[in-house]
């Protein structure tokens, strides 16, 4: 059987940040001491130009993997990066090389975690539940291949290979009513 990578689409333009993804990963993971996904507002300013739901992007060159010195992590043939947190000793060194931030030593336990892609509803043929929750289908769940894109204009992705895809915000398309025109016969 041939390995694929699993990983995330993000739509720029559907995102309304509503933080659903947050609070399905919260509730999915009790026992994390946070949500392994957030969502970031783009742009400056009181106007925010979108939204981008993050979390762990389960690279296909993982620096979580490389620098853990008690083997913690294991890719799996998937694609998804897994932390197997009876091994851990919560020295950190997985979160300092993330350059994704994803993940965190969690105060309670002393440990590292991290997004696991929801393995658990994997394995029952379900989607990880930040994406089944989307309410506007801008988060999905795909299957790569050479295409991974990553974050734009990152210079970091030619060597973690975030397994991301990111499909650009489009132009809002304004419908404005013309000065002295009338409208339906008024």
């Amino acid at each position: 059987m041939k390995p694929h990578q699993l990983g995330f689409e993000v739509d720029l333009s559907k995102c309304v940040g509503c933080r659903a993804c947050e609070m399905a990963c919260a509730h999915q993971h009790p026992e994390a001491e946070r949500s392994f996904r957030h969502v970031e507002r783009m742009g400056d300013g009181e106007r925010p130009q979108g939204f981008l739901t993050l979390g762990c992007n389960h690279c296909a060159s993982p620096e979580c993997i490389r620098v853990c010195p008690e083997n913690c992590y294991d890719k799996l043939r998937n694609g998804v990066v897994i932390h197997h947190s009876e091994r851990c000793v919560g020295c950190g060194r997985c979160v300092g090389a993330c350059p994704y931030e994803a993940p965190h030593i969690n105060v309670k336990t002393g440990k590292a975690e991290k997004c696991d892609f929801c393995l658990d509803r994997l394995k029952e043929g379900k989607k990880p539940m930040c994406v089944e929750i989307c309410p506007v289908g801008a988060l999905r769940l795909i299957t790569l291949g050479e295409e991974q894109n990553g974050f734009p204009g990152d210079p970091l992705v030619r060597y973690t290979r975030p397994s991301m895809r990111f499909i650009e915000a489009r132009e809002p398309v304004c419908f404005w009513r013309k000065e002295g025109k009338k409208i339906h016969g008024k």
